[in-house]
């Protein structure tokens, strides 16, 4: 738990000093010269003109990866001294947790005890985890008839590109680079153009604890350039994307148009919370909700933007929601007793506001929140927004907002919930609050989502897959189910 204080932020704020290049095949390389601007949501400063990575940067990179893969030492030491590398670099992570918390909260406004507490505690696990799994994995040895013998080996599938978004710069981009590299792999990482800076420095870390050259690559650039350069790239062989829906699509054509590299995609969400009557503890249930859609800005895949509230409850629980957002502590992401920091940046606010003011043309009621606030700081802040009385097919119901915007729908039998939480393009995650056990698992079976939590939300460990059906994307996250993306399996027969 972070300790320091407000004024103690605000001076290691005054004096961090962010990384500016990229890392290609183990060196700072400034690239041709073209940077671009990294400004706080916080206040609308300037925190630094970061090198700008196009088709060239992008190469190098992949070049660097490559020979890395096909020539260095990675994908040839014994799985134990890979995992060795990780546990350090998790160490190192560890050793400069509050830098690496200011460089996320600086660049997108996450409050500082939700980027020293979480964010950086669930990157050090991962890549702990991983380190601690590289030679827990094994091969198969199929029976045969007596006359031969099978072998089903996994193998490194070669070159990684993961292009990671800002929301969890850091926690994203240990859940696709710490499997790929306990796999074998090698990886060329890009972060987000709004979220560099934590991902160059990780970059940097990893290769202080002992990772080769150009196994971990970290360029900086935009996505229509860097990302779609990545794409396009036939020595990559699988690309990991988190993102929107729209971006994994041009993923997709970009493997078709180039060597049918295999995309693994973590899309977005539009996540239903259903709250029963029966449900164990009410406020309990209407607590989660709130800090489920207004953590982190909202700017999140799994956010439960949709509460789904039989109607013999519906007031009492949006009741509790909407006092716990008018409670809530909007603040400098610095502040150590904010609840709720900035949005990404300005062009991210128009979008989010243009969805409240949609909502209240379709004729939501506005409960809470819904307007700009603390625009005297300079920084990009948002009220916690509640809308009941949506209809389903408002754009309140449908679209993913990813940002503090809850809609609350109404039912009146279990069939009419289910139907209400499966009526969308989306399937990342879903919510169940009953005392109910049977009616546990067959609503959780009836949903169409990647994850359920039932009484709970936002929970679980490494040890369980993360990913989602529909539109919300293909392949996993996390557990030893992730290290199924980064490798190959091959058969070998022999007739004895």
């Amino acid at each position: 738990m972070t300790t320091a204080t407000h004024d103690e932020w605000l001076h290691r704020a005054k004096t961090f000093a962010p990384p500016r290049t990229h890392l290609i095949d183990g060196e700072e390389e400034a690239g041709g010269g073209s940077t671009f601007t990294v400004v706080s949501p916080r206040d609308g400063h300037v925190l630094a003109d970061v090198a700008d990575a196009g088709q060239a940067e992008v190469d190098a990179a992949v070049a660097g990866a490559r020979r890395a893969f096909d020539h260095g030492p990675w994908p040839r030491l014994a799985p134990a001294e890979r995992g060795r590398v990780l546990i350090r670099i998790a160490e190192l992570l560890e050793e400069h947790r509050a830098e690496l918390a200011l460089a996320v909260s600086l660049e997108m406004g996450k409050p500082i005890t939700d980027a020293h507490d979480i964010e950086l505690r669930a990157v050090i696990n991962t890549f702990r985890w991983y380190g601690q799994l590289a030679d827990k994995v094994t091969d198969e040895s199929p029976h045969t008839a007596p006359d031969a013998l099978a072998l089903v080996t996994r193998e490194p599938v070669g070159v990684v590109g993961a292009v990671v978004p800002w929301n969890f710069p850091l926690t994203l981009a240990g859940w696709k680079v710490a499997p790929a590299l306990a796999a074998g792999c090698t990886v060329v990482l890009k972060p987000s153009e709004n979220s560099p800076l934590s991902a160059l420095l990780l970059g940097r870390l990893a290769l202080e604890a002992g990772l080769p050259p150009g196994v971990l690559n970290v360029v900086a650039g935009d996505g229509p350039v860097a990302g779609r350069a990545l794409g396009l790239h036939p020595d990559v062989d699988v690309l990991a994307f988190t993102g929107s829906t729209v971006v994994g699509r041009h993923f997709l054509r970009y493997a078709a148009d180039s060597n049918l590299k295999r995309v693994w995609l973590e899309l977005g969400g539009k996540s239903p919370n259903i709250v029963l009557p029966d449900a164990p503890d009410l406020e309990k249930a209407a607590a989660t909700a709130a800090w489920g859609i207004f953590f982190n800005q909202g700017e999140m895949c799994t956010a439960p933007s949709r509460l789904l509230v039989h109607s013999s409850i519906a007031e009492q629980v949006t009741e509790a929601v909407v006092a716990r957002a008018r409670a809530l502590r909007v603040g400098d992401p610095l502040d150590p007793a904010t609840e709720m920091g900035a949005l990404v940046g300005s062009a991210h606010l128009d979008r989010v506001l243009d969805h409240i003011r949609a909502g209240v043309d379709d004729g939501a009621r506005l409960r809470a929140g819904g307007t700009r606030t603390l625009t005297e700081t300079g920084g990009v802040y948002l009220e916690p927004t509640v809308f009941d009385q949506v209809t389903p097919a408002a754009r309140l119901a449908r679209e993913e907002i990813f940002g503090p915007v809850l809609s609350v729908l109404t039912f009146d039998d279990l069939d009419e919930a289910v139907a209400l939480a499966n009526a969308t393009e989306y399937g990342l995650a879903a919510g169940l609050w009953t005392a109910d056990l049977s009616t546990a698992h067959r609503v959780s079976r009836a949903l169409k989502a990647g994850t359920v939590w039932v009484n709970c939300y936002e929970e679980g460990d490494l040890t369980v897959p993360f990913g989602g059906m529909k539109q919300s994307g293909n392949g996993r996250d996390k557990s030893a189910h992730a290290l199924e993306k980064y490798t190959e399996l091959k058969t070998t027969w022999i007739q004895l």
